[in-house]
């Protein structure tokens, strides 16, 4: 584990680099924006300021930390450099991809820094990391035993501290989700969301499991959950979370993965984990009936 000072200047080096990364995907975004690949589906869209963004994350991790690994969405994973320092920078160049196509605010940049190895499921931890709203003016950042907080620009300029919401009841909370690209993982997540939506006050999807994470800690929703995440989804929004008060975790206290994330304050963790246990249960009953 880094120490106290060394995370500071990893904060500050994520702030810095999100904060770099969302300037450039608002200042160069072409108006007839290109579609440069697609990966899972022909819904999962990877535009050319994807490229871009990430590859301006990569150059300036390589600057600044040469010792350093990165994984990104859109690259995959660096060679380990000689001399590894054992941190790896896990980067998101612009999560929300589709609502950046369209035109919709709800897309950031996520740049996290994390200890072991973060292609492992529960082998690797976020130390530090930011997450840049460029279309709102937010940066949400955190570190290690240092707490989260939030910066925004603009006539609202400032900093505070974040603190997840406390004392809610299931079926009062706010819930945050979101769906993968596949029609197979859509269909098993419709029917999650279904089963889960009597139960509480509403549920939301926002596009960005970033900003969904971010959400929780600022007190904008009250939980958050979704399956077929990966490490650069996560990273930095699971250590916002955490920083400012929130669980997050998988199924039965295991560390949260691709298999299911769930976020939400100390007091309703548990029933939200109980409720979505259920539904999927539920699921599959249905299923071999």
């Amino acid at each position: 584990m880094p120490t106290s000072v060394e995370l500071a200047d990893l904060e500050a080096l994520a702030v810095a680099l999100a904060s770099e990364a969302g300037r450039l995907i608002v200042d160069e975004r072409p108006e007839e924006l290109g579609v440069a690949a697609t990966k899972s589906s022909a819904t999962d869209i990877v535009t050319v300021m994807d490229q871009r963004s990430e590859q301006l994350l990569r150059r300036r991790l390589l600057a600044a930390r040469p010792r350093d690994a990165v994984l990104g969405e859109e690259e995959g994973s660096s060679v380990r450099p000689a001399g590894w320092s054992g941190l790896t920078w896990v980067v998101d160049p612009i999560d929300g991809t589709v609502n950046y196509l369209y035109g919709l605010p709800a897309y950031a940049v996520s740049v996290a820094v994390v200890t072991g190895d973060p292609t492992l499921p529960g082998e690797w931890e976020p130390v530090a990391g930011a997450v840049c709203s460029p279309a709102a003016g937010e940066v949400f950042h955190a570190r290690r035993g240092g707490g989260a907080a939030l910066r925004t620009r603009g006539a609202a300029a400032g900093s505070r501290r974040l603190r997840v919401l406390t004392g809610q009841e299931l079926d009062g909370a706010l819930v945050g989700t979101g769906f993968g690209y596949r029609a197979q993982d859509r269909a098993r997540q419709g029917a999650v969301a279904a089963a889960l939506l009597p139960g509480v006050r509403d549920l939301r999807r926002g596009g960005s499991a970033a900003i969904d994470l971010c959400s929780v800690a600022a007190g904008r929703l009250d939980g958050y959950y979704e399956s077929g995440l990966h490490p650069w989804d996560l990273a930095a929004g699971q250590l916002v979370v955490e920083e400012a008060g929130g669980v997050v975790s998988g199924w039965q206290g295991r560390p949260p993965s691709g298999e299911m994330v769930i976020a939400a304050g100390p007091s309703l963790h548990g029933a939200l984990h109980g409720a979505l246990r259920s539904a999927v249960e539920e699921i599959g009953r249905r299923v071999t009936a």
